[in-house]
């Protein structure tokens, strides 16, 4: 067959991803209130060696030095996330002008640097004050948050088009209220999970609503929930229909669902499969608060970094295929599975028809500083480009992905695990704060430059 070289869409979107309390540091400084990460990483055995990200990256005193980094990137787009606490130290009430004159800087830092910002507005540190009140249990914190969106968004939208309102709701509903790894350790019954699920939802509805009335210029807003991805065993009908019920389906013990989140908000329902699974123990909710959650957006986010294959069966629709011993697995102990990025997007296309952008991807590594003083990290190259080749497929299939975020520009905080996984393009000594290109960086630019037509040909 005839090799050729192709590249993505015009106009797609390149860039790199962070969350504020993964890399900010800072974690008292300028009026800054506490996050529910700040209590839980104070809790014994709460996170892997006892890390904090009380210092983390210390981009909250380094942001310049950071964007010169991304400039020497060639990033198009930067996705990074807003302190709520940092903003509103009591979650609500009064502002802290000083911490939006922070996010303020970053975004002209960025725009001078040719630089699109993205605002994710929730990325998991919730306010402490708030949590106390009972946090996303409470039925007032839909209003809590968009009472905090508003002055963000009238105070950056005269320069920010794009906006992200919750940023992996599955994670920070299951780990952080089900299973007790994750801020703000909660171990709740399945109805209070779903309870909080459901305020979470609304807050998304109140927060389009809010950036929608409060924007100076005409935004984008979307939203970036896990994508749980399952792949067909083989190219049959039987095993590709597998696949997608997968996708669709709703187990009755988690919230590790995909149309459970994305229904709601671009079907204006939730999925018949998750009413029957969870019965009783969904929460009471009306037309009206349907109505709200399912405000219309512009686009959706995927975060993606592994997946599971299945195949067809009789009895039961589908059953899952654990990988082959010694298949490639990240310093996570993820499975590689680079067509994740090829079935995610498509399920998502082909049934809430809004165009895509792939908000995370990345693996972990075991990255050093080497002899010369070079972080080579060839794995992340081969990982990064094995899932563009596959996302490019997806776009040739006629999905609608208009860009794609690497996660993470820095080595970073990575929750409970604290400093023991490096997910970064930029290697960071956290002692010194030096920060250093890894070999995958330079390898992007490239990427970027050529707008994917750099990556292995077309067969």
């Amino acid at each position: 067959m005839k090799n050729t070289e192709r590249g993505f869409p015009e106009g797609f979107v390149w860039g790199a991803a962070t969350s504020s309390y993964q890399i900010e540091g800072a974690w008292d400084a300028d009026g800054k209130g506490l996050s529910v990460w700040d209590n839980f990483c104070q809790q014994k055995n709460a996170v892997r060696g006892g890390d904090t990200g009380k210092v983390a990256c210390e981009h909250y005193h380094r942001f310049r030095e950071d964007v010169a980094l991304m400039r020497q990137m060639n990033l198009a787009a930067y996705r990074f996330s807003i302190s709520w606490p940092r903003v509103f130290p009591s979650g609500i009430g009064e502002i802290n002008q000083v911490g939006l004159d922070f996010y303020d800087a970053l975004v002209d830092a960025l725009l001078d640097a040719n630089i699109e910002p993205w605002v994710t507005l929730f990325h998991w540190d919730y306010p402490q004050a708030l949590q106390e009140c009972g946090g996303w249990l409470n039925p007032e914190s839909p209003q809590w948050f968009a009472e905090y969106v508003r002055p963000v968004v009238q105070r950056l939208s005269d320069r920010v088009c794009h906006w992200i309102t919750l940023n992996e709701p599955q994670c920070f509903l299951r780990f952080g209220h089900g299973d007790g790894t994750n801020a703000p350790g909660l171990k709740l019954k399945l109805e209070d999970q779903l309870l909080a699920c459901h305020h979470s939802l609304l807050a998304h509805g109140l927060a389009v609503s809010t950036i929608r009335e409060a924007a100076c210029e005409s935004p984008q807003v979307g939203w970036a929930p896990v994508a749980v991805v399952f792949m067909p065993a083989s190219d049959s009908e039987g095993d590709i229909a597998a696949a997608q019920l997968a996708m669709k389906n709703v187990p009755s013990d988690s919230l590790w669902s995909n149309t459970w989140f994305n229904d709601p908000i671009f079907l204006g329902r939730y999925p018949e499969e998750g009413l029957e699974a969870f019965g009783q123990a969904v929460p009471k909710y009306t037309s009206r608060e349907m109505e709200i959650i399912s405000a219309p957006v512009d686009f959706l986010g995927l975060n993606i970094y592994t997946g599971a294959h299945v195949q067809a069966d009789r009895s039961t629709g589908y059953r899952d295929l654990a990988p082959p011993p010694g298949h490639p697995r990240s310093a996570f102990d993820w499975p590689v599975l680079p067509e994740s990025l090829y079935w995610g997007p498509r399920f998502h296309w082909h049934r809430y028809q809004t165009p895509i952008y792939i908000t995370e991807n990345g693996m972990a590594n075991i990255d050093w500083i080497d002899v010369s003083g070079k972080v080579l990290d060839p794995q992340r190259i081969d990982y990064t480009r094995r899932h563009l080749l596959e996302l490019r497929r997806c776009c040739e299939d006629a999905v609608d992905v208009r860009g794609y975020f690497h996660w993470s520009l820095l080595d970073n905080f990575e929750w409970a695990e604290g400093y023991n996984k490096r997910f970064g393009l930029i290697h960071v000594d956290f002692l010194s704060q030096q920060r250093i290109l890894k070999e995958s960086a330079r390898w992007y630019s490239e990427v970027i430059s050529s707008n994917g037509s750099s990556l292995a040909p077309c067969l």
